[in-house]
């Protein structure tokens, strides 16, 4: 689902057709932050997936779990294992209270959960996965596009990787006291991100121009990323381009913007087994 300035949302669904223009002549504007608008109206590059000036994004990151300044937050944080592609496995944590909306948000292909606790427990917890496993808590969107060809069709294949590592994360013997080791269950989410059955993406959409246009048919959904149908193949949209710019209803457009073309799929994390 889209959800617009003003509130109004758009579903969205497989088949459907997802076509709007930018603006003729439009710049794209900072978003502000933390729900404030930008006071200065800064414009912001095309590429900026996050939309916000420096000022902005210095604010919105203030008070946040991901910069490390809510050290004092009382709800329990799950840790977790999360894989999107071949070797492509990281950690993370987020808070009990969000469910799985994080991995959603993420794109994460599968995950297990691996501890629940403090929140400080669980930052010990993803840092000592970071420097004894050699497991990164950050991996590139554009990473995991690229990966997402390569996916393995069986769900069991899928979740080797996050069973392997989950088990020698458990057996770790520094693992924080305060938190509570969680079994593991692999849960897949290609089918909800219908990955099953989607033809690999040529390219994706590099920024949006004043004055282009998107349109294609939605075939696939993982994360911030709409997978597009168009006459030159399927094309990947980072949702997040979007923000801050004047945009109008182009029915029957096709792609006039910038794509950056896949070249090959990306390789096998170092040193993860």
């Amino acid at each position: 689902m889209l959800l617009w300035d003003g509130g109004r949302c758009s579903a969205l669904s497989w088949g459907k057709r997802v076509a709007f223009g930018v603006a003729e002549g439009g710049v794209r504007t900072c978003v502000g932050a933390r729900g404030h608008a930008c006071p200065v109206g800064a414009a912001v590059p095309g590429r900026s997936t996050g939309a916000r000036c420096e000022e902005c994004a210095r604010l919105d990151r203030a008070h946040s779990v991901a910069a490390d300044t809510l050290a004092d937050d009382p709800r329990p944080y799950r840790v977790y294992l999360a894989w999107f592609g071949p070797g492509m496995v990281k950690v993370g944590i987020t808070a009990q209270e969000r469910g799985s909306a994080r991995l959603l948000e993420q794109g994460a292909v599968c995950f297990s959960w691996l501890g629940v606790g403090p929140l400080m427990a669980a930052r010990r917890t993803e840092e000592l996965l970071r420097a004894a496993l050699r497991v990164p808590d950050r991996i590139p969107y554009a990473e995991k596009r690229a990966v997402r060809a390569a996916l393995p069709e069986a769900a069991a294949d899928r979740a080797h990787e996050v069973a392997e590592l989950h088990g020698r994360a458990v057996a770790l013997p520094a693992w924080p006291e305060s938190l509570v080791r969680e079994p593991l269950h692999v849960v897949d989410h290609v089918g909800v991100f219908g990955l099953a059955s989607v033809p690999d993406a040529v390219g994706d959409v590099s920024e949006l121009v004043a004055g282009g246009v998107v349109g294609g048919e939605l075939v696939a959904a993982a994360g911030p990323d709409l997978h597009l149908a168009t006459g030159g193949g399927v094309v990947v949209l980072d949702t997040r381009l979007m923000t801050g710019w004047g945009l109008l209803p182009a029915p029957e457009g096709e792609l006039t913007v910038p794509i950056r073309r896949f070249r090959e799929v990306a390789g096998v994390q170092d040193g993860l087994f």
